[in-house]
């Protein structure tokens, strides 16, 4: 029996936010949506079950990471991603370009041979294709892939991020190519440019013309503000092709997310929430919280009286204080899934408010409180 047909719908929209579906082989995806990121086949300090009882229907992988521990064969050996991490969610697989520019010590970019580095593990001498990170998401089983570009570090020279956006077009050419046709599957094209609104339309502009299942938007976790991040959705929301779904890489806190979705926005991954959670940091709908603070002490109270997806207010602030200044492993998973958690229930509200035509007014209540 063939499988299910990757495909989109926007259902509503409110001005430019949308409430949209999208549906795969392996469920549907309600949007906007936040995907988890589960970097090296899992999402740090939580069981996949767990995941999904916050409400969470996608999560994202890394394929750098991946290609290096355990490697492909590994994977597939396993039966794919989802089977090696017990995980029924459809997955997100990004190419691995930001974490060659990022982790890696780069030894060049050649445009025939793709990024040729160092691991950061063992040094160890990587050439890592379009056709060659394609054959890893492919490997990987992933349900959306990514096409391979190159993630320039931020910087105001035009002619470096015209050339860099130049290079990530053609990348983006031979990813389509070595995808082929996968009607189960989707392949997303991704957007670069800077800072730079021309460049940023000629991206968007050339990818369409390659065809892709949907259009990400990149280059914006690398230190720009968050009014330029916003300037840069402002200059491309009346270009984005309707009826494909929109995903922000990398992006963000709370109020990110509400700034993007008021720009058009479908598809958000963070490190934040779980990154946040190992460390202390709690998000809530009365802000954020650092619960190492001295101040948690003798505060019997919930985390967040408003949290109601997932029970997670029988612990005080008091015991996670606790826990926290003591190093216990429990401090971890609980503020790690209370913040997935938070995250998605503030995704739940967003749907809420598109579909009653109220978007607008949430976001404004909450867009400086988040």
């Amino acid at each position: 029996m063939a499988l299910k047909k990757f495909s989109f719908n926007v259902i509503k929209k409110n001005d430019h936010a949308r409430l949209g579906l999208i549906k795969t082989h392996r469920g549907n995806i309600k949007t906007p949506t936040f995907m988890p990121v589960g970097t090296q086949a899992t999402v740090k300090a939580t069981f996949i079950d767990d995941i999904i009882k916050t409400g969470s229907e996608i999560i994202l992988s890394n394929t750098y990471h991946l290609m290096l521990r355990p490697g492909v064969a590994r994977v597939k050996h396993a039966g794919g991603l989802h089977s090696f991490m017990n995980c029924p969610l459809p997955i997100l697989t990004d190419s691995g370009g930001f974490q060659v520019m990022s982790l890696s010590k780069l030894n060049k970019v050649d445009r025939e041979k793709g990024a040729i580095f160092n691991s950061h593990i063992d040094g160890k001498r990587i050439i890592l294709s379009p056709e060659e990170s394609i054959k890893i998401q492919k490997g990987l089983n992933s349900d959306i892939l990514m096409v391979m570009d190159e993630c320039p570090k931020k910087t105001k020279d035009y002619n470096l991020i015209k050339k860099s956006m130049e290079l990530s077009i053609y990348w983006a050419q031979r990813s389509k190519k070595e995808f082929g046709k996968i009607p189960h599957k989707a392949l997303f094209g991704i957007v670069q440019g800077g800072l730079f609104e021309d460049l940023r339309i000629k991206s968007l502009n050339e990818l369409i013309n390659i065809g892709f299942d949907g259009y990400a938007i990149g280059g914006l976790a690398v230190g720009e503000t968050q009014n330029e991040m916003f300037k840069v959705l402002d200059d491309l929301k009346d270009f984005m092709p309707i009826i494909k779904p929109r995903y922000l890489m990398g992006v963000g806190t709370p109020s990110d997310i509400l700034g993007a979705v008021k720009r058009g926005i479908d598809m958000f991954d963070c490190v934040l929430p779980t990154r946040s959670g190992r460390t202390g940091l709690a998000f809530t709908w009365n802000g954020r919280i650092n619960i190492k603070n001295s101040k948690y002490k003798k505060d019997n109270s919930p985390l967040d009286s408003k949290c109601k997806n997932f029970n997670l207010n029988k612990y005080s602030k008091n015991y996670l204080n606790h826990l926290f200044n003591t190093n216990e492993i429990l401090a971890s998973m609980l503020l790690t899934l209370h913040n997935i958690n938070f995250y998605q229930e503030l995704m739940e509200s967003i749907r809420y408010h598109i579909k009653n035509s109220t978007f607008n007014e949430f976001h404004d209540k909450y867009i400086d409180k988040l």
